[in-house]
């Protein structure tokens, strides 16, 4: 299914009834990314997958695409399927559109999931780093892509999981130049929300791999410290719907039943 959010073309799927479940996808990635979740998750609720802008068969919006833009993007989403209250769940940058979406919709949700995901903003190094990948992504974005996607699992999962690896990759290469870079920007500013963290009044959920290259372990699990946030740990990377996949399903639909 497709509308045009600010004349810009918006792909997404619905499937299942029931409770409304809402499935975020991350950088580089596309709501294909939920497949085998969702076909689980719609068995007893209504699961919706979104391609975020400059994503998928999703169109770009501008140079910056900001977590809030996305997130208004869903909203907006979400507001034509006449949904009013639902579950987020969000990966990685699915994560952080997730509690801009939190911010700026608190009364519409009714549970919290963030999976291999931060609520802190970029450091002052990471947004170095950034500012690196923008430049590569407008030298070739295609080997960006293809350097970029294995780097995403653990170490020992990346001769593992070839087959997967090379899909994602042949996905993420069909993006544009554009809606990299637009990601990347929008990445690169985005605010401190841990403080959702302690003045949220639904339930959160933070799904963390331990060998995760992205993110840093102990400063995750830190922000955490004095909530009420459920921390579930896998012991892989930062592609937890590949690399733990049995295991997240059940641990998504525990944290859905808790809604």
């Amino acid at each position: 299914m497709n509308l045009l959010f600010k004349n810009t073309n918006v792909h997404f799927t619905s499937i299942g009834k029931g409770k409304a479940v809402v499935l975020i996808h991350g950088f580089l990635e596309n709501s294909s990314m939920w497949q085998e979740v969702a076909k689980e998750l719609s068995k007893r609720n209504r699961v919706v997958c979104i391609d975020l802008l400059g994503h998928g068969q999703t169109g770009n919006l501008g140079y910056i695409h900001s977590m809030e833009d996305q997130a208004n993007m869903v909203k907006a989403v979400l507001n034509h399927l006449s949904l009013r209250k639902y579950v987020v769940i969000g990966h990685s940058m699915g994560g952080y559109i997730a509690l801009a979406f939190a911010k700026l919709f608190s009364k519409n949700i009714k549970g919290l999931c963030l999976m291999n995901s931060t609520a802190l903003p970029d450091s002052e190094e990471k947004k170095i780093s950034r500012d690196r990948a923008i430049k590569a992504v407008k030298q070739n974005h295609k080997t960006f892509v293809r350097v970029a996607i294995p780097m995403l699992f653990s170490e020992k999962n990346r001769n593992i999981f070839t087959n997967e690896i090379a899909q994602i990759t042949n996905e993420a290469l069909q993006m544009s130049t554009q809606g990299i870079v637009a990601a990347l920007e929008g990445m690169k500013v985005r605010r401190n929300l841990t403080s959702i963290y302690k003045t949220a009044q639904f339930p959160i959920q933070l799904i963390i791999g331990k060998q995760d290259p992205t993110l840093d372990y102990d400063a995750t699990i830190s922000q955490t410290k004095n909530t009420n946030i459920k921390v579930i740990e896998f012991p892989d990377g930062h592609m937890s719907h590949v690399e733990n996949k049995q295991n997240l399903v059940e641990a998504i639909l525990k944290f859905i039943k808790t809604t």
